[in-house]
């Protein structure tokens, strides 16, 4: 396994000028600049727009969001779409923390959503609180959505790469190594290994996460580095389900992993990354259910929190995975967000599992009223709520992106019934 540094560089206001720059937390994008990383005969044109916190701004119908990473001169980061698979692995990735690029507008299978960066949405999401770089586009003519896809991915890694690229030179605000996890066989001090199960969706065009520019559609669960998802090797194709979606930036960030290293050590040793497929028919969820397991113990994990993408399909994948888990000795949490109705007093889980522990993330089905705001990017109307997009509106918490992430990325805490009666 790699070692990395995040070499990071805040930012804390954000600006469109005539030339793309980074100097004492203030990000310049350069319009030209960044529109001229979407050329592609599949995209007519782009737009380029800018949206802080505190604005009173809505962005409608949001695609995938990447936060500004870059390897520095040679290269490196987003591996099978902007860097070679085959090159060096670890060093120093610098990072523009509190920035963020995303695509918003009409996608097929894309399942409408919301990013206010004021309000109480703002608060629910967590690029409510980044300063976004947000591009709209139009489709080329003849051209088929699969292309146009793909261009908008392309161009948005291609930007988040350009945007950190100003911040190389810069003084970073503060640099945090990451550190391999434990091999089996060596010392935990008695420590419980404590591992990560990754479930990445795979339900064809416009419901796919990519893993160094392929689905993983098809194969097998897999070991594998941190340090190779901190450098975008697993990138968002998937636009279903906004408050459980997973775009590239929480995979960037992966919460479950951040809190395991973080605690590396103290009360657990972090035994490492499992990823896996979400399949379609249920005797390969079993499949790679009992795989998952069978790997995680030839890991040496103790123990594995076991995240998802998705509802449905993908609520059967995480309860089998911590069935399995368990069946072999290995203890398992699952995060999963719960469909309770609007009052909350509905049955939670579409399903369950038989052993194991799950730790909701919100409910997707309670309702939130949002102020009107002054700005809309992404669409003139939203049709979730049949109003214009800058309207005051109520909408279910699963329309806010990320809002419910069963990556950890959420706004909810949780305490102990001492620490509630003690205040």
């Amino acid at each position: 396994m790699s070692v990395l540094r995040r070499v990071v560089h805040e930012v804390r206001t954000i600006e469109i000028g005539t030339a793309t720059r980074y100097q004492q937390h203030r990000l310049v994008v350069g319009r030209a600049q960044a529109q001229a990383l979407f050329a592609d005969p599949a995209l007519a044109s782009v737009r380029v727009h800018v949206a802080a916190p505190g604005d009173r701004t809505r962005i409608v119908a949001p695609l995938d969001v990447v936060e500004p990473r870059s390897k520095g001169p040679g290269g490196g980061a987003f591996p099978g779409w902007i860097a070679p698979v085959n090159r060096p692995r670890g060093g120093d990735t610098h990072v523009l923390r509190g920035a963020a690029v995303l695509a918003a507008g009409y996608l097929p299978r894309n399942q409408e959503g919301l990013i206010d960066m004021s309000g109480p949405a703002a608060e629910r999401s967590p690029f409510g609180r980044t300063n976004n770089v947000v591009i709209e586009f139009d489709r080329a003519e003849g051209a088929c959505w699969q292309d146009a896809e793909v261009a908008l991915r392309r161009g948005l890694l291609r930007l988040a790469v350009h945007l950190a690229d100003a911040a190389v030179d810069a003084s970073p605000d503060v640099i945090e190594e990451l550190a391999p996890p434990h091999r089996p066989g060596t010392s935990t001090g008695g420590l419980p290994r404590v591992g990560a199960i990754t479930n990445l969706q795979t339900q064809g065009a416009f419901k796919d996460v990519f893993v160094y520019g392929r689905s993983m559609a098809g194969s097998l669960p897999t070991l594998f580095d941190p340090v190779e998802i901190e450098d975008g090797a697993v990138v968002s194709g998937q636009y279903g389900h906004p408050a459980l979606r997973n775009p590239t930036y929480i995979h960037q960030n992966h919460p479950v992993v951040a809190e395991l290293c973080a605690r590396d050590g103290q009360d657990l040793c972090f035994a490492g990354v499992v990823l896996c497929p979400e399949p379609v028919e249920q005797a390969h969820k079993e499949l790679v259910s009992t795989h998952a397991a069978w790997l995680c113990r030839a890991a040496g994990f103790d123990a594995a929190i076991v995240t998802k993408e998705g509802a449905g399909n993908a609520d059967n994948d995480l309860m089998l995975k911590v069935d399995a888990l368990e069946a072999d000795g290995l203890t398992a949490v699952a995060l999963y967000a719960e469909l309770s109705g609007a009052d909350g007093t509905g049955p939670p889980l579409v399903a369950g599992p038989r052993r194991g522990a799950v730790v909701s993330t919100g409910n997707y089905d309670q309702r939130i009223g949002l102020p009107a705001v002054e700005r809309a990017l992404g669409g003139a109307r939203l049709d979730i709520a049949d109003a214009e997009a800058t309207a005051a509106v109520e909408v279910p918490t699963a329309a806010i992106l990320g809002a419910l992430s069963p990556l950890g990325a959420g706004w909810l805490t949780c305490r102990s019934e001492q620490q509630r009666l003690a205040g």
